[in-house]
């Protein structure tokens, strides 16, 4: 159910304006990669890396910025589209802090 899901709920994260901190990480110098890891210091740091890439998939699947903008309404005012982000966000989550060994010392 959750990879037919997957592409929509995708869209619907990048779709939904989520933290701007995400995005500015984004927007890096093109030379690097713009996730050169999983690491984190933190799970704050984690979730924040969570968003940046569902959001990076999205735009890297639609790269019309038009057309990516032109549908955030459609998805920003349906409550399972935001239930299903958060969904996506968690599972980009627990990937992200299995990595980091759930931030033991």
């Amino acid at each position: 159910m959750i990879r037919r899901k997957l592409p929509c709920l995708l869209v619907a994260a990048a779709l939904l304006g989520l933290p701007a901190m995400a995005q500015d990480s984004m927007e890096q110098d093109s030379s690097t990669s713009w996730l050169p890891s999983l690491m984190t210091e933190t799970p704050a740091e984690g979730f924040d890396l969570a968003i940046t890439m569902a959001r990076k998939a999205v735009t890297s699947v639609q790269t019309n910025k038009e057309i990516l903008h032109a549908l955030r309404p459609n998805y920003s005012h349906d409550p399972q589209s935001l239930i299903d982000v958060s969904g996506v966000v968690g599972i980009y989550f627990a990937t992200i802090a299995e990595a980091n060994d759930y931030w033991r010392d």
